[in-house]
């Protein structure tokens, strides 16, 4: 997925964007269109997630692993050897260590995977279990707005602003990964380590202040230099939630400028926050 529309004009330099776990490229369509005058737009799939096939064999899902295989299959010829990298989740985790390979020229995450004190540890997947057991009634239920609306406000702060065709495809995406369960038990086996992360990559930390799923990024676990901010009145995948702010924070992030300014700002830690009602 690309910006392929924009208009033609200067030369716009590239910012690939990473999805999160259980999800897809699709994640990106509400900002792709707020950042294409400014940016290359590149959205790519992880391995084993929506179009791309699964790492190789024997091959441990981690951060770094699948950053590797990013780089290898699709960032390797010149003009995307070194691109602006954001991410979110665990795609989030995984552009920052795109950042420490020396592929990114910058790097945005967008509520972090990896950034916790110590390993998490195991979950019980029974839950998704069930779900692909059940998946055809799961589909036929999330035609239901009430069901579906419950299902997305995991991972949305705003569920309602979440169309209902992406609302289901991101929920049977979730089911249907081949890349699900190596990329999460890889990713609760282990902690970003940001010692010697390189001091030429700039870093933007942004977390999302009605996220659900992950805790603001630990300080000890965010690299030397890095600048973090609360999001306000979003989640933990904020790109329906309020695509101007996550436009203007990525373009920011990556030294760009910013579609026109809405009624919600980035705020640095500290600051107070203001909620806009649904």
């Amino acid at each position: 997925m690309s910006d392929g529309d924009a208009a033609p004009g200067p030369a716009r330099e590239p910012l690939v964007l990473i999805h999160g776990l259980g999800g897809s490229r699709t994640i990106w369509e509400p900002v792709i269109p707020l950042l294409a005058a400014e940016r290359e737009v590149i959205a790519l799939d992880m391995p084993g997630f929506g179009a791309e096939p699964p790492l190789p064999a024997g091959v441990e899902a981690t951060a770094a692993n699948l950053a590797r295989a990013l780089h290898e299959r699709h960032l390797g010829e010149p003009g995307l050897a070194r691109p602006h990298v954001a991410g979110n989740s665990l795609g989030a985790w995984v552009a920052l260590e795109m950042g420490r390979l020396g592929w990114a020229a910058s790097v945005t995450a967008l509520s972090p995977a990896g950034l916790w004190r110590g390993p998490i540890g195991e979950r019980s997947m029974l839950g998704r279990v069930w779900a692909r057991r059940l998946r055809p009634l799961v589909a036929l239920g999330l035609h239901a707005p009430p069901l579906r609306r419950r299902a997305v406000a995991t991972f949305a702060g705003h569920p309602e602003r979440v169309p209902a065709r992406a609302g289901r495809d991101l929920v049977l995406g979730w089911i249907d990964a081949e890349g699900y369960e190596a990329a999460n038990s890889a990713m609760r086996r282990y902690v970003f380590e940001p010692d010697g992360y390189p001091a030429d990559v700039p870093v933007t930390i942004a977390w999302g202040e009605l996220d659900k799923l992950v805790a603001p990024p630990r300080p000890e676990r965010r690299p030397a230099g890095a600048r973090f901010l609360v999001l306000p009145g979003v989640g933990h995948t904020p790109t329906w939630d309020d695509p101007e702010l996550v436009a203007r924070v990525l373009l920011e992030g990556s030294g760009g400028g910013a579609p026109p300014a809405g009624d919600r700002q980035p705020v640095e830690p500290g600051q107070p926050t203001s909620r806009r009602s649904a």
